[in-house]
């Protein structure tokens, strides 16, 4: 089964930092878009950040712009969002997804179409 797997979540107190990854399963990455998406209790998922093919084009949501960074290891078949300043607004599941069809980020959710299990990231004291 062609799936993402991601990893680096947990509790962490505000202001602290994370850093997910999100590594392909059974295929490469490297002609796909990737985002980084969220969902929190109660709230449909949004998207947060998405990188292109070649990782040089990054979009983030207004929200976590200059907190979050999105990055890709190609060789590695590897997506990591470093999440810094991290505040109870960010407590949610973390998916990540690519775009199969497309190099470039797209800005519609339903163009990403191959889907991770997600990894909960709770901000709290």
């Amino acid at each position: 089964q062609l799936q993402f797997v991601e990893s680096g979540g947990g509790l962490v107190q505000p202001g602290g930092s994370l850093r997910l990854s999100c590594t392909a399963s059974r295929f490469t990455i490297d002609t796909y878009a990737v985002g980084w998406f969220r969902q929190a209790p109660g709230k449909e998922r949004e998207g947060v950040s998405c990188i292109n093919s070649s990782g040089d084009s990054t979009i983030y949501v207004g929200s976590v712009k200059g907190r979050f960074t999105i990055s890709r290891d190609n060789a590695k078949n590897t997506v990591y969002l470093q999440m810094n300043s991290l505040n109870s607004e960010d407590t949610a599941v973390y998916y990540c997804a690519a775009a199969t069809a497309s190099s470039r980020c797209e800005s519609q959710i339903y163009e990403y179409d191959l889907w991770g299990q997600g990894t909960q990231v709770t901000v709290s004291t």
